[in-house]
């Protein structure tokens, strides 16, 4: 079996979702540079319409859509890694599973 293929895919899987939940509670450091930046404009935005006096509500959506957009790519990456991951398990059964009907005992 492809041991250290599904420990390597454990630990991505671990990462992500590490990355997942740090998300979930507002933290940065997993986003990309692009999601960054637009949370970085978003701020920037909304605190400059707060010094004006005025509703920043435009600049909490796009913090929030942002949140969700890297949300859903963390999602999809982790179930593309839970699926990999199946995936080499049940090919190296359907390979020891043959290699046990070939033998003569």
């Amino acid at each position: 079996m492809g041991n250290a293929d599904t420990r390597r895919l454990d630990r991505e899987i671990h990462k992500t979702t590490r990355k997942l939940e740090a998300v979930r509670r507002g933290e940065t450091w997993p986003l990309t540079s692009s999601e960054r930046r637009a949370v970085l404009t978003a701020l920037a935005g909304g605190s400059y319409r707060v010094a004006r006096g005025k509703s920043p509500a435009r600049a909490e959506q796009r913090l929030e859509s942002v949140s969700n957009a890297a949300e859903t790519r963390l999602n999809a990456e982790l179930t593309a890694l839970h699926g990999e991951r199946q995936r080499l398990i049940t090919e190296a059964a359907r390979a020891k599973a043959a290699k046990k009907s070939s033998g003569w005992w």
